[in-house]
């Protein structure tokens, strides 16, 4: 008997709570329309500001596109060919330059030993090949002739005293072997004379032109030299290749530098561009390109500066059909369609930054 009653009273409870949640969602409303809450947090202000970015609705336009910042001319990414460690920065971020001007200096203590044993190579072999030109002193003229004076003096003494041996033995006064010893005597003064006289006359015409030339070409190599080393030393600075405004500069004095190996890439130690005009690059949608035109007026707007519009006009139009370069947080943004880059040239000097997402707006023709 109490089985029975049990089960009647837990159906009774289901029954009602069912009923309870039936009327609850009849009486609901449909999930579609947004909540009070919702809706506040949904709201989308300038921070500071107070302004709702819906207020400002774009202008009329004949097409729109997302975009980015970019310099009137394609930044430089200066890189180094050497390896080393950063010795000290010339610059800082933000900073203007003129061309020639020293960015970035790698430690260069090796090559500036090599550039001076070099460059004393150099003072050495124009000295020798000096000496060479030149010829022959005063004072080393004088001393070879005075060499072959003596040499001619002992060579007439011993002439003199080989002709008295000869008389000498003719009368039986010496004995034959004598007479040899003063012989042999007689022509080694002679050839000691002859060895003098040659060596004045080498010493009194100078240098042989083989002496030269030699002389000549070992300079030449000592120069060579000198001048590679000279390169080596002057490539461990980086100069300014143009004028422009310091975007990037990522190492700091005591990191080490090392170039990209062959196909790959490196961080480049400095990148430059000209700031002093600025452009905006739009992926134009395909549908849209029959709408574009070089000359046409455009404006341009920034999430940063809610309601400022910035002008310019259309001065490329790409040749040829592309994937998107922007991406937005948009979920619902299509990324496999099709786009051709247009570039607006913006007037004036806008508070804009390299690389900052914009959108463009595109008015029609000038």
């Amino acid at each position: 008997m109490k089985r029975p009653r049990l089960f009647t009273i837990v159906l009774t409870v289901a029954v009602a709570g069912m009923g309870f949640q039936a009327s609850r969602l009849l009486r609901a409303e449909p999930p579609t329309t947004p909540r009070p809450v919702d809706v506040q947090r949904a709201t989308r202000q300038a921070l500071g500001t107070g302004i709702d970015e819906r207020a400002t609705p774009p202008p009329p336009a004949m097409a729109s596109a997302n975009g980015v910042i970019e310099p009137a001319l394609p930044e430089v990414k200066i890189g180094a060919a050497v390896t080393g460690q950063i010795a000290r920065l010339a610059v800082q971020e933000g900073q203007r330059v003129v061309a020639g001007q020293e960015l970035v200096e790698i430690d260069r203590r090796v090559e500036a030993a090599a550039l001076a044993a070099a460059e004393a190579d150099v003072v050495a072999a124009r000295a020798e090949f000096d000496r060479v030109a030149r010829g022959s002193r005063g004072e080393e003229i004088r001393s070879s002739r005075a060499e072959t004076e003596g040499a001619r003096a002992r060579a007439a003494l011993a002439k003199g005293v080989a002709e008295r041996t000869e008389r000498a033995a003719a009368v039986g006064a010496l004995t034959g072997e004598e007479l040899d010893r003063v012989r042999r005597e007689d022509e080694a003064a002679a050839a000691a004379l002859r060895g003098a006289e040659a060596r004045e006359q080498a010493v009194v015409a100078g240098s042989r032109r083989e002496d030269i030339q030699l002389a000549r070409a070992r300079l030449a190599g000592a120069e060579a030299r000198r001048d590679q080393a000279a390169a080596i030393h002057a490539r461990m600075v980086l100069v300014a290749p143009t004028a422009g405004e310091v975007l990037v500069l990522p190492y700091r004095i005591g990191e080490y530098y090392q170039p990209a190996s062959q196909g790959g890439l490196s961080e480049p130690l400095v990148v430059l561009a000209d700031t002093t005009h600025l452009r905006a690059r739009l992926d134009v949608d395909e549908r849209d390109l029959g709408k574009v035109v070089i000359g046409m007026k455009a404006i341009v707007r920034a999430s940063a500066f809610v309601g400022k519009n910035y002008s310019g006009t259309v001065v490329e139009i790409g040749r040829r059909m592309g994937r998107k370069n922007v991406r937005t947080d948009d979920p619902v943004e299509r990324n496999d369609t099709k786009i051709l880059e247009v570039v607006i040239s913006l007037d004036g000097k806008p508070p804009l930054v390299i690389g900052q997402r914009i959108t463009g707006y595109l008015l029609g023709p000038s």
